[in-house]
């Protein structure tokens, strides 16, 4: 029969001296801290190569992307720090589920998640439609409401506060099947107004909702696919349960990871399935390793996925090994994603328009940079600027009683 460390520590404490129980629960508590510690290394760390792309989008906006970029147009240091960009998303969703199992399997036994995944997932929503998207555009109403990244966190977490309770099994099956199979569905579109086609929109195809008229809305993430990532990341959850070996925990941390990049160097060398555009020779070595590596993210393909939480497994075994400076740097910012995310866009906004006031708008009532290079410097420079005040929220989130705070 297993047993919860409470229990285990309160069955030595009767039967032992209490500073054995208190060496107990010390290594207990030794265990247990790298073991959850890690989901926010990891958290932090793609929320920092985020900003990176964010930047981009604040003072290089001029020079668009495409999805996937065009590899013979778009610049090696931009096309690279994109790429790096692409771990971001799928990570975080993935992380939202094994997180949600945690919150579902605490010490004291299982609870059900449903309420607390449904208000977190309405909130996001609702910080997208408002926070967000004014954070993005400047303005409120802004002329176009983009339904992004939180947005779709939030309604994935309320599919999953609604199936959280079904067999494992089940959910990893499904979760499966939505992240493998969802490219097979691509052939399938809708014209605007046609019956089906919001409903289509939502899931599986980027577009607009709303096109006539001063408000439009448009859909960039649809909600298919990472409904699939964060069941996988929910059945996830159990490789980080208290009675797991962190050596049995890290081989099946790499098994996954090197199986997800072993099926993509597969699918993907012979341009079989899991991406609608084939890579092909380029001019040199360069461009055809990023051809290679070039794939959609609205909506993210198979060889996306694979590529990013292939590369994620890797990294949530590397890193629990790890306890240094650069780590509880990373912990920092992922013990409090939220409020990173919304200081970090309002921080963007504010440089945006103090550019403008002092250089002048370049790019129409924007002001943008001649060349990608600064982007790398600017945000190593707003990093520090970020991390005290997250540093002072992620105190107060431990310290707090409050329940909103954990929304955050």
């Amino acid at each position: 029969m297993n047993l919860s460390n409470n229990t285990q520590a309160s069955r030595w404490s009767a039967a032992r001296p209490a500073g054995l129980a208190s060496g107990l629960l010390a290594q207990t508590a030794a265990a247990v801290r790298p073991r959850i510690a890690v989901i926010d290394v990891l958290r932090g760390l793609v929320m920092l190569i985020m900003l990176f792309d964010h930047v981009r989008e604040t003072i290089y906006l001029h020079m668009q992307v495409t999805d996937p970029m065009t590899v013979e147009a778009t610049q090696p240091m931009m096309f690279f720090t994109r790429l790096s960009a692409h771990f971001c998303a799928p990570m975080f969703v993935f992380l939202t589920g094994l997180s949600a199992w945690l919150y579902a399997h605490p010490a004291a036994g299982p609870r059900s998640a449903t309420g607390f995944l449904i208000k977190r997932g309405m909130l996001l929503v609702f910080l997208e439609l408002v926070a967000v998207n004014f954070a993005w555009a400047g303005e409120m109403p802004p002329p176009v409401l983009y339904l992004q990244v939180i947005w779709v966190i939030g309604l994935s977490m309320v599919v999953l506060a609604l199936m959280h309770r079904l067999p494992m099994k089940l959910l990893l099956a499904v979760g499966l099947a939505i992240v493998c199979g969802h490219n097979a569905l691509t052939w399938i579109s809708f014209a605007p107004g046609d019956f089906g086609y919001s409903t289509w929109t939502i899931l599986l195809h980027r577009g607009f909702l709303i096109t006539e008229g001063a408000f439009k809305v448009k859909v960039t993430y649809p909600l298919l696919p990472w409904i699939g990532v964060i069941l996988l990341g929910y059945c996830a959850g159990p490789l980080y349960g208290r009675a797991m070996d962190p050596a049995r925990r890290a081989g099946w941390l790499k098994g996954l990871g090197f199986g997800a990049l072993g099926a993509l160097v597969l699918l993907r060398g012979f341009n079989i399935y899991g991406e609608e555009l084939p890579w092909v020779q380029g001019s040199d070595a360069l461009h055809t390793l990023m051809s290679f590596v070039n794939f959609t993210k609205y909506p993210p393909s198979l060889d996306f996925l694979l590529m990013t939480l292939g590369a994620g497994m890797l990294g949530l075994a590397f890193f629990e090994k790890f306890d240094n400076g650069f780590t509880r740097i990373c912990a920092t910012f992922g013990g409090a994603p939220m409020f990173y995310y919304l200081l970090h866009l309002f921080v963007l906004l504010i440089m945006q328009n103090l550019l403008v006031l002092v250089m002048g708008p370049n790019h129409g009532a924007r002001f943008g940079i001649a060349e990608y290079w600064p982007v790398w410097p600017v945000s190593v420079v707003l990093m520090p600027l970020l991390y005290f005040p997250c540093r002072a929220f992620a105190s107060y989130k431990r310290r707090s009683t409050q329940a909103w705070v954990r929304y955050f």
